[in-house]
């Protein structure tokens, strides 16, 4: 779906359910949403408050909420949309299939449609490589900055060493969705079917397993004798095809107020998958994408059977320079003052650079040198982190955001006294796969951002 197709769309479900089209402001809440700006765009165009901006937003998303069943934020309104645009779809056919013969139609690539004649054969002189890809909930690529090394070697886990799973993460904003959609665009083509999918809604397993069977089941050919027998388990599918299944948001798997990984009650099946996906003989491989890591899924490594996992880290100084000249900033003389605080993370570099853009670019040379920014929408990000950390963690990233340096487990096991060694170690753990604190040579220390960020919150 295009932009039209998507404002169009909600301007239906705007109108009908209050009576009046999308006001200029709406659109351009969706066209920013789509496009992935941000709301301090919107407010630059119509000279108002980003708060009143956001006001709209909600109420925007809340109506779209209520017509779709489902909880819409900004984050995850493309794929909702699409999601209610294919459900309509396949309605459409259900209701006139009885009557009509209907080619089903596949989303990815056009001309893999069938004809009107199911057994007829196809006039189409060649076939793409890879006829099945259902990358409807794969974000655009945007603004990509080296990660050469990194892509070599997630490339060298699939395509060379045929992993069948493998782990991708790191802390918010790092770039982890942005790495697998190059990774993706340089080796789909190698794959008899190629899914992305989103896990930011939560799907329970029989949900995520359903939807993926019907892409399977639907992209079978026509005369296929399986299309009048009872769909296979989604393993089977997985194991007769070479398939590539990204999963990215995995995190949501998750609960929140616990230590890294542990799954949601009710979501354990998903942890049978991954180790079926892991286990069993296949030629396929399931990219999982998130903030943290499968407690359970790391059971599975050893010596002999490691699953790769890339805990990915901040850009290297060039490439973070390329962002700030991006957004202008080129009359900084000390770029590395304002990069290494923000760890080259992506996300917050571009935070802090949006925001020293539109006051003034000599900002960050007016500022002290110990100074670090903390505009709004970092903060912001920074609070989702914080909201899924579990007690203990908060307590032990209070305690070394008071430090100035970097602490031993000796010193740590001293000052926790509310915490057993264990529970220390454990919270150590998880905050380590999480990527908030930073471990060298046995210290432990908080990254400069996140230590402002805890100091001002206490």
């Amino acid at each position: 779906m295009n932009l039209e197709e998507v404002i169009k769309i909600a301007n239906q479900i705007v109108s009908e359910k209050t009576g009046k089209p999308l006001s200029d402001l709406q659109q351009a809440v969706l066209k920013v949403t789509l496009q992935r700006k941000t709301y301090q765009d919107i407010a630059k165009e119509f000279d108002c408050s980003e708060s009143n901006v956001r006001k709209a937003s909600s109420e925007l998303w809340q109506i779209i909420s209520e017509e779709l069943g489902e909880k819409v934020t900004k984050s995850n309104f493309r794929s909702a949309m699409e999601r209610f645009h294919n459900s309509n779809i396949l309605n459409f056919v259900e209701n006139v299939s009885g009557s009509f013969n209907v080619c089903e139609k596949q989303r990815h690539p056009p001309d893999t449609q069938n004809s009107h004649q199911p057994n007829q054969q196809k006039s189409h002189p060649t076939q793409p490589a890879t006829p099945h890809q259902d990358l409807d909930e794969m974000p655009e690529l945007g603004d990509f900055y080296n990660r050469t090394t990194e892509l070599e070697t997630l490339t060298t886990w699939i395509s060379k060493q045929h992993c069948r799973l493998i782990a991708l993460t790191g802390i918010i904003g790092i770039g982890k969705t942005t790495l697998a959609v190059k990774l993706l665009q340089q080796i789909k083509n190698n794959f008899d079917y190629v899914i992305w999918r989103s896990l930011e809604t939560s799907p329970t397993f029989a949900e995520f397993q359903a939807d993926l069977i019907q892409f399977f089941s639907l992209s079978q050919p026509q005369n296929s004798l399986q299309n009048t027998q009872k769909p296979l388990p989604l393993i089977k599918y997985v194991q007769k095809h070479r398939c590539l299944v990204v999963l990215d948001d995995i995190h949501h798997l998750f609960s929140s107020g616990e230590l890294a990984g542990k799954y949601k009650p009710g979501y354990e099946n998903y942890d049978s998958f991954f180790k079926q996906i892991e286990k069993l003989s296949h030629q396929s491989c399931l990219l999982l994408i998130g903030w943290e890591q499968p407690i359970k899924l790391l059971q599975l490594k050893s010596k002999k059977t490691p699953i790769p996992i890339l805990q990915l880290t901040g850009l290297d100084i060039a490439s973070a320079t390329e962002i700030l000249r991006d957004y202008g900033l080129t009359e900084i003389d000390n770029w590395e003052k304002l990069i290494h605080p923000y760890q080259g993370n992506p996300l917050w570099l571009k935070s802090v650079a949006s925001q020293i853009q539109e006051l003034e670019e000599n900002l960050i040379e007016l500022l002290p040198d110990d100074a670090i920014l903390l505009p709004e929408d970092l903060k912001d990000t920074l609070q989702e982190i914080s909201d899924r950390l579990s007690q203990p963690e908060k307590e032990t990233l209070s305690l070394l955001a008071t430090k100035n340096q970097p602490i031993s487990l000796a010193q740590l096991l001293v000052e926790t006294t509310q915490m057993s060694p264990s529970e220390l170690l454990n919270t150590l753990q998880s905050l380590c796969r999480r990527s908030i604190i930073e471990k060298q040579e046995n210290l432990y220390s908080v990254p400069p951002v996140l230590r402002k960020y805890y100091i001002e919150s206490d």
